[in-house]
């Protein structure tokens, strides 16, 4: 038989929690904010929970006395199982709402899985059968509320008054407060929603959107967001293309990047582009991989539109710069080990960079390098002139999106023979210095 879902107020209702362990910790944290009067019994009570402000703390055994006068509800989380169970005992003696953790067959009542929106509260209970299943479906309903759903309740019970307040019959009662709802709700899924009225759209307006460095989870929600009301999206290589399919299937998708052999579009006609898409109305979304400000000329594209009188924004992403090491397991920064990171593109007309410069700043810290794999033999023979030790960590890596991911590590005097023998193909990411020696386990999800 299922347990029916009680909803009480517990605002100044006494309860006894007996245990002073991180169960119990867990227990008072969901009840307190309820209003609930809490006394905790237990001989050691952990300082978290001690901490927790307006319990009554009792640092001493259980006594029977302590159902005397009888709390309104009480907790057994002692982790003894038999004097658990003893006080479960005594409650039902006593008619007292008692809940025993881990022990269902013990249990006058159930800590549901909860969803907590403001006024919203939906409690989730599989009668003790699979905590993990209640947990699942909270996620589950916890992803279907639009956001702000707390403040919709606030003000529909707003609302509500002053209906009641206008008479009319309760059937038209109903209906209004059935359409404020249905308005409020459509208000907040509205920028989740498809764009479908593009002749409508309004004034365009460009959003640079980096997608970061690998899978389509890695788009932040806002650049999600904009990505699934656009009227156009321009898009790269390198970026996960699940990501075009969250698109509105009549946006408009143009590439331009490079594969297969074909040059990318000059930055000019991308440009150009952008403007005159802009200039048709509605949102068109620069869809980057990585992030738009870092070596990918997203500056340059903000400049354009910001000279054509065209509304933008810019939302980031995660580089390559970091992205690609870490997937590797090479954090740029590590506490002893690096203090710094510089991040350079060996993509460049200055055909004498200074190395010694460059190797001054890989004494105590971590130089990165983009789009420098074709440069590599040059990278390596110039830091080395510029003073670097031969045995100093290197690492050549390509991952996130690309083609070939590879990684291989070397000291920077072996470095490039090492990404030669593996036929590394570009793009990839070079590391210089002692962080590109670790190699910290990443367990995939």
């Amino acid at each position: 038989m299922g347990w029916f879902p009680f909803f009480i107020r517990l605002e100044g209702a006494r309860g006894l929690l007996v245990g002073g362990g991180r169960v119990a910790l867990r227990k008072a944290e969901k009840l307190l904010p309820f209003g609930a009067q809490l006394t905790v019994v237990a001989p050691c009570i952990c300082p978290p929970l001690a901490a927790l402000p307006g319990l009554t703390l009792c640092r001493r055994a259980f006594a029977d006395s302590d159902l005397s006068p009888a709390p309104d509800f009480v907790i057994a989380a002692t982790g003894d199982r038999a004097l658990d169970r003893r006080i479960a005992a005594l409650c039902r003696t006593r008619r007292i709402l008692v809940n025993v953790v881990d022990d269902p067959a013990a249990c006058g009542f159930y800590f549901p899985a909860l969803v907590q929106r403001g006024r919203l509260c939906i409690g989730i209970s599989t009668g003790g059968a699979s905590p993990s299943a209640a947990a699942w479906l909270r996620q589950k309903i916890e992803a279907l509320l639009p956001p702000g759903f707390d403040g919709i309740l606030d003000r529909l019970a707003a609302r509500r008054e002053a209906v009641k307040a206008e008479g009319g019959s309760e059937a038209k009662r109903a209906e209004r407060l059935q359409q404020a709802f249905a308005l409020e709700l459509a208000a907040a899924e509205a920028p989740r929603a498809p764009a479908a009225a593009w002749e409508n759209a309004g004034p365009g307006r460009v959003a640079l959107v980096g997608a970061g460095c690998g899978r389509a989870d890695l788009i932040t929600v806002r650049g999600l967001r904009l990505l699934q009301q656009c009227r156009a999206v321009v898009y790269d290589d390198l970026i996960d293309t699940a990501l075009l399919d969250t698109a509105p299937a009549g946006a408009e998708r143009i590439y331009v990047g490079k594969r297969s052999g074909r040059h990318s579009a000059p930055q000019a006609e991308i440009n150009a582009a952008l403007i005159a898409l802009a200039q048709r109305g509605g949102l068109t979304v620069r869809l980057k991989g990585g992030d738009p400000y870092v070596f990918g000329r997203g500056g340059e594209e903000a400049l354009a539109l910001q000279r054509a009188g065209i509304p933008f924004e810019v939302v980031p992403g995660i580089t390559a710069a970091i992205a690609v090491p870490a997937e590797a397991g090479i954090p740029v920064t590590h506490r002893g080990v690096s203090r710094a990171v510089h991040i350079i593109t060996a993509h460049t007309q200055d055909e004498t960079p200074d190395f010694s410069r460059w190797a001054a700043l890989a004494a105590d810290g971590t130089l990165v390098f983009l789009m420098g794999l074709q440069r590599l033999p040059q990278i390596a023979a110039g830091l080395l002139a510029g003073g670097l030790p031969p045995q100093t960590p290197a690492a050549v890596l390509s991952g996130g999106n690309a083609p070939h991911p590879a990684a291989v590590r070397a000291s920077l005097g072996e470095i490039t023979t090492a990404a030669r023998a593996a036929g590394v193909e570009a793009p990839a990411v070079i590391v210089v210095g002692g962080v590109a020696g670790m190699e910290l386990l990443n367990f995939p999800s």
